[in-house]
C-alpha cells in the first residue's frame, strides 16, 4: 500500500525491474525510472524507493547523490564507507560531471548559452525552490541545443552546481520549461508530455578504487 506524497498526490512508483548500469566491488550505477523516489519519504506508504529496492540486492549500498523523484537517468552508490567518502569529497568540490537530457518547450533564441541565478528554497510553497538574489546559493547550469522540434527543443544541460531542482527552475527561467513539469510548466508546457522529460544522462568521475577517470551512461527513454 503507497502513500501521499507532500504535493497531495498518490504515490504510485513503476514496477520495474533494477536497471543495473555498472557494479564492482567498491560502487553500482542505477539507472532510475521517473516516478520513483530516490530514497524513502517522510510519510507514511513512502517507503519503496530506489535506495531500498537496490539494498534489497545489495545490503552493503551507501547513499552519495538524488535524483528528483519525476526525473530518470543515472544514479551512483557506494558499496564500501572508503567509497562513499571518496566519492561524496568529489560531489562536494564539483569534479564530478553530470550530463541531462531535457524536452524543453518552444525554442531557445540562441543554440547554447549560461544561467546563472541563485536558488532558494520556497518555503511557504515546498518542496517549490525559487530565484532569490539576496538569500539564494550560487547556481550556474549550461545548456546547448540538440534538435529543435515543432514545438519543443531538445537539449543538452549540464549543471555546474547541484541545487535542488536547479535545471527544472533555470529552464522555466529561460522561458523554456521542462516538458511535463508539474512544478514549474506552464499549462501548455504540462500537457505536452506524460512524464518530466528530463534524464541523468551521464556520470563522469574518478573510481574510488585508484583514481582513474571513468565514465557512465544511461539511455535516454524519450
Amino acid at each position: 500500500m503507497h502513500g501521499t506524497l507532500p504535493t497531495g498526490m498518490a504515490y504510485s512508483p513503476p514496477a520495474d525491474a533494477l536497471d543495473i548500469v555498472h557494479k564492482d566491488a567498491s560502487i553500482v550505477l542505477v539507472n532510475k525510472p521517473s516516478g520513483l523516489l530516490s530514497v524513502p519519504g517522510k510519510n507514511e506508504g513512502l517507503e519503496d524507493c530506489l535506495e531500498a529496492r537496490l539494498r534489497a540486492k545489495y545490503p552493503e549500498i551507501l547513499l552519495i547523490h538524488r535524483l528528483d523523484m519525476a526525473t530518470s537517468g543515472i544514479m551512483i552508490f557506494a558499496r564500501t564507507k572508503l567509497a562513499q567518502r571518496h566519492l561524496n569529497w568529489q560531489f562536494e568540490r564539483r569534479q564530478v560531471s553530470k550530463t541531462y537530457i531535457a524536452r524543453v518547450h518552444g525554442h531557445p533564441e540562441a543554440d547554447e548559452g549560461e544561467i546563472d541565478l541563485p536558488i532558494t528554497s520556497d518555503w511557504p510553497n515546498r518542496p517549490l525552490q525559487m530565484i532569490c538574489h539576496e538569500t539564494g546559493k550560487p547556481s550556474q547550469t549550461h545548456w546547448q541545443v540538440l534538435e529543435r522540434e515543432p514545438k519543443a527543443t531538445r537539449v543538452l544541460l549540464t549543471p555546474q552546481t547541484g541545487r535542488s531542482h536547479q535545471l527544472r527552475l533555470h529552464m522555466r527561467e529561460l522561458g523554456h520549461p521542462i516538458l511535463g513539469d508539474r512544478f514549474y510548466a506552464n499549462p501548455e508546457a504540462l500537457s505536452a508530455a506524460s512524464r518530466l522529460q528530463l534524464h541523468a544522462q551521464s556520470l563522469s568521475f574518478r573510481h574510488p578504487d585508484g583514481g582513474a577517470t571513468v565514465h557512465f551512461e544511461a539511455p535516454t527513454p524519450f
